[in-house]
Order: C-alpha cells, then structure tokens, then sequence
C-alpha cells in the first residue's frame, strides 16, 4: 500500500493519504483493515475511501465525513483510475473547517496521484 502520511495541516486537523489496487468491495474493505492495524490510522477521526471498479461500479465510504467519498470517487473519475483504492485520512484538530474540508479531500488525492507509483491510466494503455 502507497501511502504520504503528511500531506496537509490545516487548523490543527492533519490529513494523509494511501491507496492500493483493488478490485472489489471485499478487497477495498481488507485494505482498509490492514491500514488500521496501524494504531494512527485505527485512531483517525475519519478514514473516508472511494473505489471505481472496471466494471463501472463506484463504491465508497464517508467514515463520518458527509460527502468526502464522493469527491474521491469523482476525482478517480476524472483521472479514470480504475480498480485501485484510494483512502483519505483525517484527524480532527478541533476546529471545524466547514468546505474547506472538501479542498483538503482534493489536496490528498492529488497528492497521491502526483506521486503514487504504477497507477494505470489511459495514456498508458
């Protein structure tokens, strides 16, 4: 699993970001369980995830954070990222960022298709 554990600090609410191929819901939910066997990420506020699978199907989940899984599935979307996991990790800093939330989403998952090794794309294929 690819994973940039500082990407952003904003009002005391830090964010990282990890992701890895998957295929399925099942598979999406294992990586997930291997993530938290870390204690930071066990202990985050929120560990919001998005998967598209090659079959079109979007799957994805908010952890808490109200609509921060749809802007993950939308990003893998636009990048037409496809059977690979992306997951945003939060740890509430105590004050609320209100849509400014939403921007440090993005942030996360630009950064990791900056910078994560392998991923597949159409220009690629």
């Amino acid at each position: 699993m690819f994973q940039i554990a500082h990407v952003i600090t904003d009002r005391s609410s830090k964010y990282a970001v990890s992701g890895a191929p998957a295929r399925s819901k099942a598979e999406a939910l294992a990586l997930l369980k291997e993530l938290k066997r870390n204690k930071r990420f066990a202990k985050a506020t929120h560990n919001t995830w998005a998967l598209l699978c090659s079959d079109g199907s979007p799957i994805k989940n908010d952890d808490g954070e109200s609509g921060a899984g749809a802007i993950i599935l939308r990003m893998l979307e636009r990048a037409e990222l496809k059977d690979h996991l992306v997951i945003v990790t939060r740890w509430y800093g105590g004050t609320q960022l209100g849509g400014d939330r939403f921007r440090r989403v993005q942030d996360c998952v630009n950064a990791y298709l900056e910078e994560a090794p392998d991923l597949d794309s159409p220009s690629s294929e």
